[in-house]
């Protein structure tokens, strides 16, 4: 691996990891305040308020208050015990239960079944591993549904969307979520029917991948 990419794979990892109490607030500087509004465009696609989410790698708790306040009954999974500490205190200030569990999204401990959506907002690319999808399409209710947010861009010229779109590019953030048709054909390997739709955000729009378990 390039000198390069081992560089900003070590920079990632630090950033999920002994930095974490920073990536708040790298999440709203880099996407110049758009970050919440991301994450939230994924509660558009959810089951009715009632149903049970799962949350994969919920980092530092934010869209498990937004799950909760929504109605649902939530779960959040991470593999980095760090972004769990966080989440654990920042769900605890505000009166929301931590149900908080920390392991691999390719070894789900849930029983068949278990879920009807399952979210994850920007994940790294252990969301399309193969023994991930399988797990996924294991825990959910038939009929359920994968929804992730891999991405989002900027509308607009100005000289601070331009230079974030350089730092996204040159960090490996664009350019890997593929044509609609791609991602379908590839999610359909492991028993899902896909739509990717895009959510308007503050200058920016957000993608969003539905991935619906078939029976």
């Amino acid at each position: 691996m390039p000198v390069w990419w081992r560089l900003v794979r070590f920079g990632f990892r630090l950033l999920y990891n002994e930095m974490a109490f920073t990536y708040d607030l790298v999440s709203r500087v880099v996407s110049l305040g758009a970050w919440h509004c991301w994450q939230q465009t994924a509660l558009k696609h959810l089951p009715s308020p009632g149903a049970t989410v799962l949350e994969l790698a919920h980092g530092t708790g934010e869209l498990q208050r937004d799950l909760h306040e929504a109605g649902y009954h939530v779960v959040g999974y991470d593999l980095s015990p760090y972004m769990g500490r966080i989440a654990q205190v920042k769900l605890k200030r505000n009166g929301v239960p931590a149900r908080l569990i920390r392991g691999k999204a390719q070894q789900l401990p849930f029983a068949t079944g278990s879920f009807a959506a399952i979210v994850s907002t920007f994940p790294t690319d252990f969301i399309v591993a193969a023994e991930t999808l399988h797990e996924v399409h294991r825990v959910l209710q038939a009929n359920g549904r994968l929804i992730i947010v891999p991405a989002a861009a900027f509308e607009g010229g100005s000289a601070a969307t331009a230079a974030l779109e350089w730092l996204y590019r040159i960090t490996g953030q664009r350019g890997g979520s593929g044509e609609s048709d791609d991602v379908g054909a590839y999610f359909a390997q492991f028993g899902f029917e896909v739509d990717v739709v895009q959510e308007r955000c503050p200058h920016s729009v957000a993608q969003v991948i539905i991935a619906r378990k078939k029976v």
